[in-house]
């Protein structure tokens, strides 16, 4: 039988859920901005939301301040890849068990 308490409560809420599966889709990092167009989040849903993960050290930021508006670049760190494989096992296994 499947353990469910090993679903990542962190990871598992739907907006976290997603900004997840998007900084795990590629390498290069995600800007905040393309973050909450892809999402169609607001600045603050959003900005909750990264706290959450990085709190958790599942994310790493950079900040940019080149050529005019300050941009904060967002990528999932060795813990938040390491997270996101398992929280991904356990997924599997509730399919797995439901086919």
């Amino acid at each position: 039988m499947i353990d469910f308490s090993q679903l990542d409560k962190i990871i598992h809420e739907k907006g976290r859920l997603s900004i997840m599966t998007l900084l795990a889709s590629r390498a290069a990092p995600w800007s905040f901005q393309d973050l909450k167009s892809q999402l169609d989040m607001s600045d603050g849903n959003l900005i909750t939301h990264l706290r959450s993960l990085d709190n958790a050290s599942y994310i790493s930021s950079e900040k940019n301040t080149g050529d005019g508006r300050p941009q904060t670049n967002y990528s999932l760190s060795k813990e938040g890849k390491t997270a996101f494989k398992q929280y991904l096992s356990v997924l599997e296994q509730i399919l797995d068990l439901g086919r």
